[in-house]
Order: structure tokens, then C-alpha cells, then sequence
């Protein structure tokens, strides 16, 4: 039985959360402090070496077995390789000489740790005299927002800084696809594809979406089995006796023990490798129960990504890379072979001050209110979460059950995790206008979760009605 300080919702309950969350908040401030002092003081070990060599005819080598030397002296203080000191010593003169604002920002509380880390990651292609102004838009951006919800923008922002268009930079990596086999150890080994974006996202959408119908339907396989190996039971019985055969059963077995049906209890990864080992050395999966892949159920099956699509880029005037929602931004010309086979289209409305989505005026679409929580919320609206919509379920946000409509203003997408953090913990909801939602977690604490603004916001001159049309 839990004691009343483990009851969830109890004042000693929310007591002990409440220390929890200060010491979390103090800790998190301190080791913030820690590791900026640290990065500082590498980033000195890295300089003593630049120094050591200065005015040195063989420069470069001087300052390599200068920065070995040093690294090796720290690394035995910090019980690590001279190799990994030397690689965090390259890290922390990056930041702390690269991106002095990002680290100024860290400092004071603005931005986290992961946020600095990608802002470095994504800046990397950004020209040195175009750091600073990135670095100024990445921060400001980055106060508002988790890293793994900023990083596709701050790295479109970076690719359109790059002197060389994004599509250009792509259609020359794309040069270098291939498959590599590289040898594990245990009679393993890793199969590895470098392939476009889209590509290997849709191979891997298409994988997981077949993985799970196997799971999904696990107990009506095993039941199916359990009926089989009892006909086939049967018509060794009635062979036994001279009776006739059990309806159609036909079956072989060396002794009268009934078949013990084995259950499957493979993951998610596993069922998702036998799958693709399956598509490739026999092209179609071993457990689809239809003659026909192409149209059975598994082999009917096809690969989803979602993609916001801006109208620049549909047009062929903008060449920048586009966002693959949950993923790393792809290529303008891979967008718009997408969007080439898109069978339905819609017409996009927006707020002509704040961009967020207002309708949609969709033609032949069946369900074009999920079509339109698609294109408001983009990815699930729990604050920090960016499982792209086509991956969430539509959550009311006053429970249908209690009377909650089904309007546009009461629903939002919200990933599995998150949609059952709603229902079964202390975290509430309420939907604002416009489609911002207000979290309240059990300690009282509030997150807004604003709408995500919308590839398409432009107004047109001189309309008096909603803004934002993109004429598809």
C-alpha cells in the first residue's frame, strides 16, 4: 500500500515533487556553471598550444605534439585518452571562440546546454562573416523552444546562409550513395545504406509501419495457428479409428503430440530487420498472408513522410532545403518530386498578423478536419515533443466523454506518450484561440505550446478576406 506521500495529487505528494523540482533547478544552474568553466579551461589548453607554437618553422607539427602532450597531461587528471581530451579541446575553443553569444546566453539561463550544442552543429556550414548574425538569430529562436524543435529551423536557416545553394550541395553528396557491408562480431554485421533523406526516411517509415501490423496482429496469428495444429490433431485421430478425414485439414507429424504454437515475442527492431531482410532476399515479407504483396496486407503498405512545403520552393523559386517534419531538412527538388505525386491538394488560410492556420479548403478530402489539424499543428503540441502529425493521434482537448465537442478549437495532435500522459497523470490541458494550447503541470507550473507557423503566410494586396492563400 503507498504511504500518502506517494499518492499522486496528495499535499505531501506534491511536497516531495516540489523539492524535487528546486534541487533539479539548482542543480541543473551549477552544473551549467561547472561545465562552462570547463569548457573555458580547455579552450585555454588548446590556446597554450597555438602559443607554444608560434614563430615555429614546422608550425603545424609543433602545435599537434604540443596539444598531444597537453591533452595527455589532462587526461590523466580526468582519467580518460589523451585522444578524447584532444577532440573536446577542439569542441570547447569552438564554442567558446566561434560562438561566444550562445555561450553568453548559456550562462545567463537564456538557452541550454543542448541548445549551444546545436546551434555549433547546425552553424557548421555557415561562412565565418555570416556567424554572428546565424549565432543572433539562432539564440533568439532558441529561447523559445526545446533543441529538438529548433534544430530543422536553425539548420535551414544555416543551409540558406551557405554560399552554395542547398540543392546543389545535395545533388553532389547524392553522387556518393552507397551500400556498405561492414563485420560484426557473433556471425553479425551491419548493412549500411547512404542514401537521400527522403529515401531512407520512407524505407524506414515503411519498415516500422509493417512491423507493427505483425505485431498487431500477433494473437489473431496464434490463434489461427492453435485452430490449425487442433484440425490437424484431429485427423491423426480419426486415422487412427478408420474414420474419414476432419474437414480439410491436412497434416504430417512422426507422433500423436499436438504442435505447441510458439509466440512471438520479437520487438519492434527485430520484427523491423526480419522485414527488410525479408523484402530484399525474397520481396515480400515471410509472415504476409496474401498471394500477392503488392496487394496483401503488408505488401500494400506505403511509406509516409510529411513535409512542410513552401511555396517558393513549389513554384522552383526557392531552391533552399524544406523540412522534414521529425527529421533533418531535404532538398527543394526531392520536395517537389513529392509533391508532384500528391493526389489532393489544399488551399491554405492564414491570420494575416500571427501566420497560424485559420482553414483549409480542401478539395475531394474525406476528412478535412484531420487534414487541417495536420496542417495547423505540424507535430505534436506537447511542449518540447516533435513527432511529426501524421505519426499522433487527434486528442480532444475537453474530453469527448465530458461532453468536449469535436471542433477545431477542442482538438490537437498529441503523440501516444504524451496523449496518455493527459488522460492518466496530473498534467491538464486547455485549448486558447488560435489554437494555443496551455499546459499546467501538477506543481501548477504553465508551458504555452503556440501553433507552429505555417510555410505559407503571405497576404494578398488589397484582399478583405482571410489571408495566406497558396493557389494550388
Amino acid at each position: 500500500m503507498n504511504s500518502t506521500a506517494e499518492t499522486p495529487g496528495s499535499d505531501a505528494y506534491l511536497a516531495s515533487l516540489a523539492a524535487v523540482v528546486h534541487d533539479v533547478e539548482g542543480l541543473e544552474r551549477r552544473l551549467a556553471a561547472v561545465q562552462i568553466e570547463q569548457l573555458r579551461v580547455l579552450a585555454r589548453a588548446g590556446r597554450l598550444a597555438e602559443n607554444q607554437a608560434a614563430g615555429s618553422g614546422s608550425r603545424v607539427r609543433v602545435h599537434d605534439m604540443a596539444l598531444r602532450s597537453i591533452a595527455a597531461e589532462v587526461g590523466g587528471i580526468m582519467r580518460t585518452t589523451d585522444r578524447t581530451v584532444q577532440r573536446r579541446i577542439d569542441e570547447a575553443r569552438t564554442i567558446v571562440e566561434g560562438y561566444p553569444a550562445a555561450l553568453a546566453a548559456w550562462e545567463t539561463g537564456r538557452i541550454t546546454r543542448g541548445h549551444v550544442l546545436v546551434i555549433v552543429d547546425a552553424g557548421g556550414v555557415v561562412p565565418l562573416e555570416l556567424r554572428a548574425d546565424f549565432e543572433a538569430a539562432a539564440i533568439v529562436r532558441c529561447e523559445k523552444d526545446t533543441p529538438n524543435r529548433v534544430r530543422a529551423e536553425l539548420e535551414i536557416i544555416a543551409q540558406r546562409m551557405h554560399p552554395r545553394s542547398f540543392t546543389e550541395r545535395h545533388e553532389n553528396a547524392a553522387a556518393g550513395r552507397c551500400v556498405r557491408l561492414v563485420p560484426g562480431r557473433d556471425g553479425m554485421s551491419d548493412l549500411i545504406a547512404t542514401l537521400p533523406t527522403v529515401l531512407a526516411e520512407g524505407i524506414h517509415d515503411r519498415l516500422t509501419q509493417q512491423a507493427r501490423a505483425i505485431m498487431d496482429t500477433r494473437a489473431e496469428r496464434a490463434e489461427a495457428e492453435r485452430a490449425e495444429a487442433e484440425r490437424a490433431e484431429a485427423q491423426l485421430g480419426s486415422a487412427a479409428f478408420g474414420l474419414p478425414p476432419v474437414g480439410n485439414a491436412v497434416a504430417t507429424a512422426t507422433g500423436t503430440d499436438t504442435a505447441v504454437v510458439a509466440t512471438d515475442a520479437r520487438g519492434i527492431d527485430l520484427v523491423r530487420a526480419d522485414v527488410f531482410a525479408d523484402l530484399l532476399l525474397a520481396g515480400t515479407p515471410a509472415l504476409d498472408d496474401s498471394v500477392d504483396a503488392t496487394a496483401g496486407p503488408l505488401g500494400a503498405i506505403r511509406a509516409r513522410v510529411q513535409v512542410v512545403l513552401p511555396i517558393g520552393v513549389l513554384d522552383g523559386t526557392d531552391h533552399g532545403p524544406v523540412d522534414l517534419m521529425g527529421r533533418s531538412p531535404i532538398d527543394a527538388g526531392a520536395a517537389r518530386t513529392l509533391a508532384g505525386a500528391v493526389g489532393i491538394w489544399e488551399r491554405i488560410f492564414t491570420d494575416p498578423v500571427t501566420g497560424t492556420t485559420t482553414a483549409v479548403d480542401v478539395y475531394r478530402v474525406p476528412l478535412p478536419m484531420r487534414r487541417h489539424l495536420q496542417t495547423r499543428d505540424q507535430h505534436c503540441r506537447f511542449p518540447g515533443c516533435r513527432i511529426a502529425a501524421i505519426r499522433c493521434e487527434i486528442d480532444h482537448t475537453h474530453d469527448h466523454a465530458k461532453g468536449g465537442k469535436t471542433e477545431l478549437r477542442n482538438l490537437a495532435h498529441l503523440c501516444q506518450r504524451h496523449h496518455s500522459m493527459k488522460q492518466f497523470t496530473a498534467w491538464k490541458v486547455r485549448q486558447l484561440p488560435g489554437g494555443v494550447l496551455e499546459w499546467t503541470s501538477p506543481l501548477g507550473s504553465t508551458y504555452r505550446e503556440d501553433a507552429p507557423t505555417p510555410a505559407v503566410a503571405f497576404t494578398p494586396a488589397g484582399s478583405p478576406g482571410p489571408s495566406g492563400t497558396a493557389p494550388f
